[in-house]
């Protein structure tokens, strides 16, 4: 298994950002990575991300676990488990009223060793979608 991961402490509490993380359409204005957002964050819903590290392709992906205030998890990949791509953000509160946020997405599947030759080193994305939920909820606080 591979993954990435970002992580970041954001000085609001975990309702005011999963208000943010849920609200996919509006992820353009504040992640200048994320290109499009189409479709809406439900359980079992499809969703397609477009994002610039990716010019030109589409990610669809289905919400697969929607636990509020707290959890979200976005699945894809190839049929019969070729290629599985997990994405799981949690939204966890401090004892400082703050909140622990962290972004990370596994990859498995048997034909993982040839795919993730061809995956981009996503980790400067995820950091820049972490920093921008960041600045988004706690100007808005």
């Amino acid at each position: 298994m591979h993954f990435f991961e970002a992580k970041t402490t954001i000085e609001a509490p975990p309702a005011a950002v999963w208000a943010v993380l849920v609200n996919g359409e509006e992820w353009p204005s504040w992640d200048s990575g994320v290109d499009g957002f189409d479709g809406v964050i439900r359980l079992g819903e499809k969703v397609t991300i477009r994002s610039h590290i990716a010019p030109g392709r589409t990610f669809p992906v289905k919400v697969t676990e929607l636990n509020a205030p707290n959890t979200l998890t976005f699945t894809g990949g190839m049929p019969l488990g070729l290629f599985r791509g997990v994405r799981r953000y949690t939204v966890l509160p401090n004892q400082d009223d703050s909140t622990l946020f962290t972004m990370r997405e596994e990859y498995s599947g048997a034909m993982l060793g040839m795919i993730w030759k061809s995956i981009p080193d996503l980790s400067s994305s995820f950091a820049q979608f972490a920093d921008g939920l960041k600045e988004r909820v706690e100007r808005a606080g």
